[in-house]
């Protein structure tokens, strides 16, 4: 078992979550859709050859975004993660992926 966290704009969070689901993320037991979510600002500064969703190169971005959490089951992680990368509306989505012990 994984866990994944990702950190998402406002305007982008059931989007991504919906396509993480559909990849096979947030069951645990007999429950599915199971994630946690929490508001806070993520900070960011677009460098010269990138094409940011939010914000302009060379200026410092504050921007609304959710910190998301769900697990995921070994089989799944490689998909989830490619509809991370194709649902997130950033060019670089901030995530990581970290193994959890099941006790």
């Amino acid at each position: 078992m994984y866990k994944l966290t990702v950190f998402i704009p406002d305007d982008a969070l059931e989007a991504v979550k919906k396509a993480l689901f559909t990849a096979g993320a947030g069951t645990i037991g007999n429950y599915q859709y199971c994630c946690w979510q929490v508001q806070g600002i993520g900070q960011f500064m677009p460098m010269a050859g990138s094409m940011p969703h939010i914000g302009s190169q060379d200026s410092l971005e504050a921007v609304s975004e959710w910190r998301v959490e769900m697990v995921v089951v070994e089989e799944a992680v490689n998909n989830v993660i490619t509809a991370l990368k194709e649902a997130h509306p950033y060019e670089t989505p901030a995530y990581d992926v970290i193994k959890v012990l099941d006790f």
